[in-house]
């Protein structure tokens, strides 16, 4: 068998997507990391239907013992993993119009899925990243974690606050580079990428881009050649600012 690639929520979306273009490009087994069981099923089957070499995986960022029997199960089956795109993520928005005022349970529910979702996925799953020969982690993160861009006036994203979702990025992106600084010895690539605005749940279908652009990036950064960067944040290609 060739790599082995896990994303998780990947039964819609841009995880789906990402998935669909992972295992287009040959010699990757799929992995379909949802929450629930049914809906990662009915996404497999929507891609072995097209011929893609893909299985449903159960997994729930957010409940550690799910992420734990997941690992177990990678690793019984496969023996390591070779990408891993932290793809999971929600936007709560709880607060009303000013940042301020944004709850704490909002805050609580959007970090424990975009940042220790995340964080405790990759943990997890390192093990098995490092039996890899040349492993890749993707994490999905937002031009609005960019406080460069948030702080300039000029920006597009300037007049565009939700302050949560926002600073879970901007988390995901510090994370992606400490994570990268600790394995900067070794031919694990961590980065992070922004998938643009998506005609997705969250994006709205007054997005500009359609799916299949937004899975871009993540599928870029996840087929890195050894000369590839690590520890960035990147669009299409486009180093964005932290």
């Amino acid at each position: 068998m060739g790599k082995i690639a896990l994303i998780t929520g990947a039964n819609k979306g841009i995880g789906l997507e990402t998935a669909r273009q992972l295992a287009r490009a040959g010699g990757i087994h799929v992995l379909l990391g949802a929450r629930d069981p049914a809906k990662g099923a009915a996404a497999a089957r929507t891609l072995t239907g097209e011929g893609l070499e893909v299985e449903a995986l159960t997994l729930d960022v957010t409940d550690a013992a799910s992420i734990a029997a997941a690992a177990r199960s990678v690793e019984e089956r496969f023996g390591r993993l070779d990408i891993l795109v932290n793809n999971a993520g929600i936007s709560v928005h709880a607060g009303g119009p000013r940042v301020s005022a944004e709850t704490l349970e909002a805050w609580r529910r959007t970090f424990d899925t975009n940042l220790f979702g995340l964080i405790a996925v990759t943990q997890a799953f390192l093990p098995l990243l490092r039996k890899a020969e040349a492993a890749r982690i993707v994490n999905l993160s937002s031009i609005l974690g960019s406080i460069t861009l948030h702080a300039d006036p000029s920006s597009p994203i300037y007049h565009y606050k939700v302050v949560a979702y926002d600073v879970s990025k901007t988390a995901v992106n510090a994370w992606t580079v400490h994570l990268a600084y600790e394995l900067r010895d070794t031919p694990i690539k961590v980065n992070a990428a922004h998938p643009g605005h998506v005609k997705t749940d969250m994006g709205g279908e007054g997005a500009p881009l359609e799916v299949s652009e937004g899975a871009k990036t993540s599928v870029a950064l996840a087929l890195l050649g050894p000369d590839g960067p690590s520890g960035t944040f990147v669009h299409l290609g486009r180093t964005l600012p932290w």
